[in-house]
């Protein structure tokens, strides 16, 4: 079983290789146009979007393993082949709404054997696409891959610190709770550095590459449940960083790889960083 998984991954990542290419030419040729439409959870779509997302469900249909994908951009899975054995969640350009302004963007998978929960996932993946393009492939390992002269080469294994020193706070400020703003404002008073570009995929990446830091979506005000999805965002970055030597948690400290969504496009509260970040926000919601 366990050489099948290995061979089936290595199909699933090298196809995950060919989509990236195909979405760095969609992005290129982007100008932050949007369709007079929304996704399920009520976000615009760029037309970008929309052809990210085509490109992925085509190619990975293709392969017979995959029995289904699950997109940020669809209400339903899509069943590929009814023999298949993994279902794919992702989120086909995270940050898409900052393309228009030229900043790095991304696409996150996550590979599950059996349902959409945490303890399935067995691989993940992301794509930065900015300078140049990246991809990280999450298994056994954190691998960060470089794209040059036509290929993925391979460039150097990916892990955290017991703490670092950037500072990534998602959400709107205005409605954070008085003891999560307490503990970001902490980390600044400890020397961190503000780095959030308004995309996932750039700001975690950044605080793999550098070797830590923490980054933070809370539940606030106006969005309780936090705004990242579990299935395409959340638990596909758990993965990757608790691999890294990291920790991802919810707002109860949960792991996040614990989990359990009841619907496809469920949101979490997340914290995803070092282990001396994590600890310091168990803390600060403990005493909330």
């Amino acid at each position: 079983m366990n050489d099948n998984l290995e061979k089936d991954l290595a199909e699933i990542f090298e196809k995950i290789k060919e989509v990236a290419i195909y979405i760095q030419g969609v992005i290129g040729e982007s100008e932050g146009e949007y369709f007079e439409t929304q996704n399920s959870t009520g976000d615009m779509q760029l037309k970008a979007d929309v052809k990210a997302d085509l490109i992925i469900e085509k190619e990975l249909s293709k392969i017979a393993t995959i029995k289904s994908l699950c997109s940020e951009e669809k209400d339903e899975c899509v069943i590929c082949n009814l023999d298949g054995r993994y279902h794919v969640g992702y989120d086909p350009l995270d940050g898409s709404s900052i393309v228009e302004a030229n900043l790095s963007v991304g696409t996150i998978f996550g590979i599950y054997d059996g349902e959409f929960t945490g303890e399935n996932l067995v691989a993940s993946a992301y794509v930065v696409y900015g300078p140049g393009i990246e991809l990280v492939l999450a298994h056994k390992s954190v691998d960060l891959y470089t794209f040059q002269y036509g290929v993925f080469e391979y460039k150097k294994s990916l892990i955290l610190k017991e703490r670092g020193n950037i500072n990534s706070p998602g959400g709107t400020q205005q409605h954070w709770e008085k003891h999560h703003k307490e503990v970001i404002e902490s980390f600044f008073n400890e020397g961190y550095r503000l780095r959030y570009s308004g995309g996932m995929v750039p700001d975690l990446h950044q605080i793999l590459i550098k070797g830590g830091g923490i980054f933070s979506y809370p539940g606030t005000a106006d969005r309780p449940k936090g705004k990242l999805r579990m299935i395409f965002e959340v638990l596909p970055f758990a993965h990757i960083y608790e691999l890294a030597g990291g920790g991802a948690i919810d707002a109860k400290s949960t792991r996040a790889l614990e989990l359990k969504p009841e619907h496809y496009h469920d949101t979490t509260p997340c914290f995803l960083g070092s282990k001396y970040e994590i600890e310091k926000i168990k803390e600060a919601y403990a005493k909330s």
